[in-house]
């Protein structure tokens, strides 16, 4: 191709060019005559104006619109359990396991023994009961579903007595009012926001009660003159009346944080053993599994979720059965769990070991980030999650890069740029602009090779 137009040819004639005919069986005919038609238009409005530019810009478009939109990403932001970056890193058994049935059939529904159909919470059902003592338990796609499908299927066109001071509203505007309407409930609120005492659940009870329900505050904490009551004490109110108790824990975790070094979070076995029903948590938080919402307690009642027509809509796949089942296991052994499960051990990392990685890297990301810029290692805050413990921080160090200019409307646009910079990478770096500086909080950052190569620095 050699020829240069002062009008468009046609596509009919750019299909013919070898180039073409190359990208034609690379990607297909069909993506190829689409950025053709483009192209000849970019060239009518004169941003193209030769063959050459043309097969160049096409190649480009062709690369762009088969690259995957959902890419890894490297979370120097400083919370570990980041919702809109994925949440909990999985281990590496959880992925094998999902790659050994991704790619053809498998018995996900198939009873091995008796050659019948099986249900595909058997899967997992055996490993959550044995890890929280639960009677039986199901699995669904979100923690939100299973409140969803708790309040459908045990309290459908009923009342359920919740505490005003545990109306919780959680990210994307999910609140527990609007997820008990939807499921066909009627909330019926007692005690004031800051103080719930005994009585209330007591006189709220009725002959419409169907439920009792109890809501963590994982997300934010009532200081000062409140009182709450405990799941034994609900425990005790609702055997009383004979209602069922439910207690949604959000984040869920299967151990004693505490014993780790962390923030005490309630542990789902310990709120089963205060004698309470129903108990729902996620897979995606501190579990550090897939996305998953986990519904255990009672057999009878898990009996009556599994019934619900709502179920069906919000089961799990293969892939997250299989993921979850793999994380399971590794809570046989807890010696080794820690080490095992990437979010438990990214959230016990030591300040001294992250300020180490920063060393490691921060001469390769001043050299990437240019004279513009210093950068230092400094100490920071990290935090769980922002809906597993967001008001409980751990201390991290992060990589501080700031701008150099002397104009402070300047030094926020080159920090604005520089994250923008950091973003367009083969592999985005997610960090976070705060106190006039650019920090890469390096607790998620295991080995600092990743960022090299991020960065595309020697190491």
């Amino acid at each position: 191709m050699t020829a240069t137009f002062n009008r468009p040819p046609a596509v009919d004639r750019v299909l013919t060019w070898p180039l073409v005919q190359q990208l034609i069986a690379d990607h297909g005919r069909a993506l190829v005559v689409d950025g053709v038609r483009a192209a000849l238009q970019l060239w009518r409005d004169g941003e193209i104006s030769d063959d050459e530019a043309l097969v160049h810009w096409l190649r480009q478009h062709l690369l762009a619109t088969l690259a995957p939109s959902m890419r890894p990403v490297l979370n120097l932001t400083g919370t570990v359990l980041h919702t809109n970056l994925g949440r909990a890193p999985l281990p590496p058994e959880a992925v094998a396991a999902m790659n050994a049935v991704a790619l053809g059939a498998s018995n996900l529904e198939f009873d091995l023994a008796s050659g019948q159909r099986g249900d595909r919470d058997d899967h997992v059902e055996q490993w959550i009961c044995r890890l929280t003592g639960a009677e039986a338990a199901t699995v669904v796609n979100n923690n939100a579903a299973a409140v969803l499908l708790v309040l459908n299927a045990l309290a459908n066109r009923r009342e359920v007595v919740v505490s005003r001071g545990e109306l919780i509203e959680i990210g994307g505007s999910f609140r527990l009012p609007d997820i008990m309407a939807r499921a066909g409930c009627k909330l019926r609120e007692v005690g004031a926001t800051n103080r719930t005492h005994p009585r209330d659940y007591s006189e709220a009870v009725g002959p419409r009660t169907a439920l009792l329900l109890k809501a963590h505050t994982s997300n934010y904490r009532i200081e000062g003159f409140s009182t709450a009551l405990n799941e034994a004490q609900l425990a005790a109110i609702a055997r009383e009346h004979q209602v069922p108790l439910a207690v949604d824990l959000g984040s869920g975790s299967l151990i004693d944080l505490q014993a780790l070094g962390l923030p005490a979070e309630p542990v789902v076995a310990q709120v089963l053993a205060e004698g309470v029903d129903v108990v729902t948590f996620s897979g995606d938080k501190l579990l550090g599994g897939p996305q998953a919402g986990i519904i255990a307690g009672r057999a009878d009642l898990i009996a009556r979720i599994r019934k619900s027509p709502l179920k069906r809509a919000l089961r799990c796949d293969k892939l997250t059965l299989a993921a979850l089942e793999a994380v399971l296991r590794l809570y046989a052994d807890p010696d080794t769990l820690v080490q095992r499960v990437p979010t438990l051990r990214l959230l016990t990392r030591s300040a001294e070991s992250i300020r180490q990685t920063c060393d490691a890297v921060l001469p390769d990301l001043q050299q990437w980030a240019g004279d513009g810029f210093t950068v230092d290692v400094c100490a920071v805050s990290s935090q769980i999650g922002s809906g597993s413990l967001p008001l409980d921080v751990l201390p991290s160090a992060a990589l501080r890069m700031c701008s150099t200019s002397a104009n402070r409307r300047e030094r926020s646009r080159a920090l604005r740029e520089l994250a923008e910079r950091l973003r367009q990478l083969p592999q985005p770096v997610i960090g976070r602009i705060a106190d006039d500086s650019l920090l890469l909080d390096c607790r998620c950052l295991e080995d600092p090779q990743a960022l090299r190569t991020a960065l595309g620095v020697a190491g």
